[in-house]
């Protein structure tokens, strides 16, 4: 194997393993500070809401990006990832600090901060380090909001949408040109060389596999299978392997055998719908988990 040339490709199943681990070791001090997305974790009307809101931002995205609206983009944009921010830098102060002046002051400069920097800013490395940031804690979350069940209908449902939105109606892969036009900082970018700079050169998802400088992954590739790993390390009760507990990790190792399949795709040259092989892999991997482990009780949940 030629690691030089392949290095980009092992990047990617690490930059997963480092999301999925970040969400759970967000979690516990989420779940302290009281943060949640949904308020019946169990509920199964969730996954139903998560989807339509998801549509409703996309079906915006969509339509500012033919009307040409890019402040307003930008804007959309910049106020999510600050909002993230604040949420993750907010919990880590109140954990740290406890309930003070300093815990609320904090947050806002630090999300403020890590904000700017990405959109005055957004080179590779730059967008790659605080997006796994901000993947971490969205998988946080998610995770500590949504039981296992919802979590697995909530995957399945996103596969499918997924494909049908790269392969069928093709929006997704618009919506993907529209951000990488605006170098908007809501995905990953791989460099293949060293000197490359998204911030000078940019990409073009229509140029052959070989013009271009980098891969680029979407955000939620790496979000949505970590919403299971987080998912079952806070509602399965299960033995462990150092802190992460069988389930999950069994998900981890299943989302990274889904991200290898995936990389056999893009290779090809042409777009591919992430989702399928990660949260497939992710969600035959927790089941394998408990399998091993004899954890089921996750099925009582209702």
């Amino acid at each position: 194997m030629d690691i030089r040339n392949n290095m980009p490709l092992m990047v990617m199943p690490a930059m997963l393993i480092v999301v999925e681990v970040l969400g759970i070791l967000l979690a516990l001090p989420m779940q302290s500070a009281g943060v949640a997305a949904f308020e019946d974790p169990t509920s199964v009307a969730n996954p139903f809401i998560f989807l339509g809101l998801l549509l409703a931002f996309t079906l915006l995205m969509l339509g500012l990006i033919r009307i040409g609206g890019k402040k307003v983009i930008l804007g959309l944009v910049a106020l999510s990832i600050f909002l993230t921010f604040y949420y993750i830098f907010w919990t880590l102060s109140a954990v740290v600090l406890g309930v003070s002046s300093a815990a609320f002051i904090l947050p806002i400069a630090a999300a403020g901060a890590a904000t700017a920097v990405l959109f005055l800013y957004p080179e590779w490395y730059v967008i790659d380090t605080l997006g796994i940031l901000i993947a971490g804690g969205v998988a946080s979350i998610f995770g500590i909001s949504l039981a296992v069940l919802p979590v697995i209908l909530l995957l399945s449902l996103l596969a499918v949408y997924d494909a049908l939105s790269v392969y069928r109606t093709k929006h997704m892969i618009a919506l993907a040109e529209g951000i990488i036009d605006l170098k908007t900082p809501i995905l990953f970018v791989i460099p293949k060389k060293r000197d490359f700079s998204f911030r000078k050169e940019g990409m073009n998802l229509q140029q052959e596999k070989e013009e271009r400088g980098a891969f680029i992954m979407g955000m939620g590739d790496l979000i949505m299978p970590s919403i299971l790993v987080v998912s079952a390390q806070v509602f399965v009760p299960a033995p462990t392997l150092w802190f992460i507990s069988v389930p999950a990790l069994g998900a981890m190792a299943g989302s990274v055998v889904g991200m290898a399949v995936l990389l056999k795709f893009v290779l090809s040259g042409r777009p591919q719908a992430g989702l399928p092989p990660l949260n497939g892999g992710a969600i035959l991997g927790f089941l394998l988990g408990c399998a091993l482990s004899g954890s089921w009780g996750w099925l009582l949940i209702a």
